[in-house]
């Protein structure tokens, strides 16, 4: 029998980002990004069903049996906090534990762009923190509402899944709701802070038509929407939200973004030159007139050269974002190479 909070002990000692828990073989724990086998024996169905069962509350067995998969949060003091996911996998338990920072990060510790952490300061609008699984958008979204914390007098409500930072109130009232545990989905979650008085409002992730819908009907009547979506640049991620709607909606919704939207950050975690850590890359679209003249008039292909066109007004593509890590020797050519959008242009500038 595995002791789970002694795993996970073990696993924050050795700077894993995360731990897998699978029937068949030993855990594995990721660190920098690659998995390694923790030097335990193989987890019989019985083994991963009480570690993993250890750390969930009857609550989350339930949709578990109901669902075959359920997202938590689990927090001691001899591990700290992690987001959980766990599923079922051919008829038995298994659960991936990501690491979540107690302490929240300042933007300048991340390298968070300064022109991205001051869209907290927009009265309304959509901002969004794209990249795929594991790229730190959680992360960047949390830093950026504790600085809205620490300065304004708002309201803000967070919509997670699981809830991972916990904001203590500070100059601003903080309100967390976990979905699954305080309310029964993001769409319900997001149309009851509408009636909440939010100024600043977090959805964890945008994962439908209705979700997305109301976040944007929120950020029309004056409220400041932060959410995240799995997507990699600006103009994909337009087009995602786009796409979602019928056919008939798609042209009001394009006219809805133009208005409305203010930033799209896409964000990528590449490991570092020196192999002790990774460092995020960001692209920055900000919604400039140009912008949104461009999104209006469905020109999604020509947002990329007007990104590189506007650093001077904040704005950076990715791939330039990732050639200055690697001519500043924070990344290899290598890692470039692997990380650029556009590998051909890439290996030109190096």
């Amino acid at each position: 029998m595995i002791d789970m909070k002694e795993l996970l002990a073990f696993a924050v000692e050795q700077n894993a980002s995360d731990i897998h828990i699978a029937v068949g073989i030993p855990p594995k724990l990721r660190i920098n990004g690659r998995l390694t086998e923790v030097e335990l024996p193989a987890m019989t169905p019985a083994d991963a069903a009480e570690a993993i069962g250890s750390t969930m509350h009857d609550r989350h067995k339930q949709i578990l049996k109901e669902r075959g998969e359920v997202d938590f949060s689990f927090a001691s003091p001899e591990t700290g906090r992690f987001r959980v996911n766990v599923f079922m996998d051919r008829g038995n338990m298994a659960a991936a534990y990501r690491k979540v920072d107690t302490i929240i990060p300042r933007p300048d510790q991340l390298g968070i762009p300064e022109a991205v952490v001051q869209l907290y300061k927009k009265k309304r609008g959509l901002v969004l923190v794209t990249g795929p699984t594991g790229s730190g958008k959680s992360t960047t979204l949390a830093s950026i509402i504790n600085k809205a914390n620490e300065n304004l007098t708002d309201h803000i409500i967070t919509l997670e899944d699981p809830i991972e930072y916990i904001h203590k109130h500070k100059k601003s009232v903080v309100n967390q709701r976990e979905v699954g545990m305080d309310t029964l989905s993001y769409a319900n979650a997001l149309r009851a802070a509408l009636r909440e008085d939010p100024d600043i409002i977090l959805v964890g992730e945008m994962r439908d038509l209705e979700t997305i819908s109301t976040a944007i009907t929120a950020a029309e009547t004056g409220h400041l929407v932060f959410s995240t979506l799995h997507t990699i640049g600006a103009a994909s991620t337009i087009d995602r939200i786009i796409d979602v709607f019928p056919t008939h909606q798609q042209q009001q919704t394009r006219i809805q973004l133009a208005m409305i939207l203010e930033g799209v950050i896409s964000q990528a975690l590449i490991p570092t030159a020196d192999g002790h850590g990774r460092v995020a890359a960001f692209e920055v679209m900000l919604a400039s007139p140009a912008i949104r003249s461009l999104i209006r008039e469905q020109k999604n292909h020509q947002i990329q050269s007007t990104i590189q066109t506007s650093r001077a007004q904040g704005m950076i593509t990715l791939d330039d974002y990732i050639l200055d890590l690697y001519k500043s020797g924070t990344i290899t050519r290598d890692m470039a190479l692997v990380y650029a959008q556009d590998q051909v242009a890439m290996k030109k500038q190096m």
